[in-house]
Formats: structure tokens, C-alpha cells, sequence
């Protein structure tokens, strides 16, 4: 069962630039490397700030090389900037300057158009939901990880069994001394798609995802937030995850994994 807290935050800055993660932020496959959620939070961040006068509305991240836990930085810069629509990029360098990770967003002005049809989709029970472990429970390391920095619950008639799952999440703030935009919280949970919805344990596959797409059509308004998730493995070794992300009140936006899936 998640125990509570012990760090304050996914990340501290170094010099205001170097992002060093804490212990929540490690991944489960590699004692030396971040989870992607939490780096996609930054990344998040930083291009926030870029673009202020706009919503973050698409963000993909495509993770080259294993991301440090000893330090990063990211450097956002535009590619257009637009009256209703604005694109920027972002790289994350290590500290031997090397590129590990690039970033590609678009960020859109919201209008106040009034009430417009739209689908509908049952929204996952938080009311009735249950406290519980997050899916990857054992690490292939001994050190705390990401489900240090996380609570869970469990709509009624969900576990954390494979295939396909639905659960509600709730993490720390990626640095301490700031609140997360709505956008930066729903990374962490965003990147959990394909552990959510494994086909198997980690001690007989792995299924890591070198891409992350999010789509937020709506900003949530609730701290719990929930990941509706599936996953499609192929005998190629190639795959993928799609999530529907919900806030307590309904479909906020998706997230989208391509996996290199293969058996231990």
C-alpha cells in the first residue's frame, strides 16, 4: 500500500538551471534514470513559461538516452508564434552536453465560444475508489522510485493486475518550492500508461516507451486525476499505449506511448 511521502518533490534546482531529481523521480528499470513523467513535467514547465499567453494543448517528448538523476537541463526555444496558435521546442541536454531527450509543443488561445456538442464517455468512479499500490511494484533495482511520489486508487471493479486498467492518481509537485500547472501535474500520470496497462509483470517483459504524446483539451480542476489505459503488444516487439485521462469531473485529454516491448 503507498506509504506517505517522504520527499517534499520529484526535483530540486541546481544554480536555477539543473534539475536533480530525488528519489520519486527515479524510473523503475534503471537506478541511474528518471522516470519520464516527472522530466516531461519540466519540460512542460519550461515551455509554459515560454509561451505564457497560451495553453499548452500538445506536447511530445521524444526520450534518446537515459535521463540522469544526478542533472539536466532544457532549453526551449519558438518555432512559431502565432495570434491563436503558437509552436516552440525544447532540448534536454546532460552535463557533458550531451542531447538526451528533444520536446516539440503547440499551444493554442482559448476562447469563450459558449456551451458546443461534444462526445461523452463515462468517467471512472473516484467516490467509490480504493487505495492502492501502484501496478509496477518491484523495481529492477533496490532503490525507491516513482511510486514513492504517488498515491493510488482504484475505481470499483479495478486492481493492479495486468491488462487493461483504470486508476487514479494523485503525486508530489515536481519542485517544492512551486505548485504544478494543470498540465505539468497530469505528466507524471500521462507516462504511466504503459505500466498501468502491462500485459505482463516486469520480471517477464520490458516495455519501455522512447515517446510520450499529451493532449489536454481541458485544464483539470481536481489534485486526483485518472489514466484509462490499454496496451497493444505485436510479436515484432513494437507496441503501444493509449490512455484516456480524466479529472474528477470528467475527459480532460489522452496520452499516447509507442513500446519496444521484449521478454526478459
Amino acid at each position: 500500500m503507498n506509504t506517505p511521502f517522504q520527499a517534499k518533490a520529484f526535483f530540486h534546482l541546481e544554480n536555477e538551471q539543473w534539475y536533480i531529481g530525488n528519489d520519486p523521480a527515479r524510473g523503475p528499470w534503471d537506478e541511474n534514470a528518471c522516470h519520464a513523467g516527472p522530466v516531461t513535467g519540466v519540460i512542460a514547465r519550461e515551455l509554459e513559461q515560454l509561451v505564457p499567453d497560451k495553453q499548452l494543448f500538445r506536447l511530445t517528448v521524444e526520450v534518446l538516452k537515459p535521463i540522469p538523476m544526478r542533472g539536466f537541463q532544457i532549453h526551449s526555444e519558438f518555432r512559431k508564434q502565432g495570434r491563436m496558435v503558437s509552436t516552440a521546442t525544447a532540448t534536454v541536454i546532460d552535463r557533458s552536453g550531451k542531447t538526451i531527450a528533444i520536446a516539440s509543443s503547440l499551444h493554442a488561445k482559448t476562447l469563450k465560444v459558449g456551451e458546443l456538442p461534444t462526445a461523452t464517455i463515462s468517467k471512472p468512479d473516484f467516490d467509490e475508489s480504493i487505495p492502492g499500490d501502484f501496478p509496477i511494484k518491484d523495481a529492477k533495482h533496490n532503490l525507491p522510485f516513482f511510486s514513492a511520489g504517488i498515491e493510488i486508487r482504484y475505481p470499483p471493479e479495478e486492481n493492479s493486475h495486468p491488462g487493461p486498467t483504470t486508476i487514479w492518481m494523485k503525486t508530489l509537485p515536481l519542485l517544492e518550492s512551486e505548485l504544478p500547472s494543470p498540465f505539468q501535474r497530469l505528466c507524471p500520470l500521462a507516462d504511466c500508461g504503459n505500466g498501468i496497462s502491462r500485459n505482463q509483470e516486469v520480471s517477464e517483459a520490458n516495455f519501455l516507451n522512447p515517446d510520450l504524446t499529451i493532449i489536454m483539451f481541458r485544464a483539470p480542476t481536481s489534485n486526483w486525476l485518472a489514466s484509462k489505459a490499454k496496451s497493444f503488444w505485436e510479436s515484432s516487439g513494437l507496441g503501444m499505449s493509449d490512455a484516456t485521462l480524466f479529472d474528477t469531473d470528467g475527459p480532460i485529454g489522452s496520452a499516447l506511448q509507442t513500446l519496444l516491448v521484449h521478454p526478459v
